[in-house]
């Protein structure tokens, strides 16, 4: 089988979230860190006959780049990874998956399912970017998201400082349903997330919030989402 670029970017993505990996048979990978705080699915082009363990994916990816157009041609245990022309090839033994911390259907179906959201907004890849660059030049490694009056906020700020510095930013949006937001008589509601759990694939992304400390990240171009723990 042959390994799309596309494929291989997605593969570096999970390479940041876990370096276990476990492809089942079928072309849906899965990955989950091992917080278990961040949780991601996606359909790829390719479709594995077997399921195989790697222990180490960014080695994994490391070898593939070692060959132009990367061909995999399956064993039990091991792949021969060949160049194009077939001069050049690797041996690469897999991990048994019971060794490697992966995700279970059963997680991938209880984070799809059941979740009632407050509020959903659009998160482009330049808002992206400019809360990843003020969390660096300011230090803060927190984003807090609020909904109040209609208007969704983001805000990168420090958690244990109230009077730090801060960058805000307003994003499209809307509330789901008035009585997800809040317990109280108005229209607000605030979540805090992790910047630094914000490893996702480039792109634009429908993000929906939910009270239970949950948000779902889902990429508006490519078929993959991702399921990131809020801060308590």
């Amino acid at each position: 089988m042959n390994i799309s670029e596309n494929t291989i970017q997605i593969l570096k993505n999970y390479g940041t979230i876990n370096p276990n990996f476990i492809a089942r048979r079928g072309n849906t990978i899965t990955t989950i860190s091992e917080a278990k705080n961040i949780l991601s699915s996606c359909s790829i082009e390719e479709e594995f006959e077997q399921d195989i363990g790697i222990y180490d994916l960014n080695e994994f990816l490391n070898v593939l780049s070692l060959v132009d157009q990367p061909k995999l041609d399956m064993e039990e245990k091991w792949c021969t990874v060949k160049d194009s022309t077939g001069r050049s090839k690797v041996k690469y033994f897999f991990t048994d998956p019971d060794m490697l911390t992966t995700p279970t259907d059963k997680m991938i179906t209880n984070a799809a399912a059941n979740i009632e959201f407050a509020i959903s907004f659009t998160l482009d890849n330049d808002t992206l970017g400019k809360i990843k660059r003020a969390a660096g030049a300011l230090g803060h490694s927190s984003m807090k998201i609020e909904f109040i009056a209609n208007a969704i906020t983001l805000t990168v700020f420090d958690t244990e400082n109230p009077t730090s510095n801060t960058f805000t930013i307003e994003v499209p949006g809307h509330g789901h349903d008035y009585d997800l937001i809040t317990d109280h008589a108005d229209s607000e509601g605030t979540w805090v997330l992790n910047i630094n759990n914000l490893k996702i694939v480039p792109g634009d992304y429908e993000v929906k919030v939910s009270n239970k400390n949950i948000s779902n990240f889902i990429h508006k171009e490519k078929p993959i989402q991702y399921w990131i723990a809020l801060e308590k």
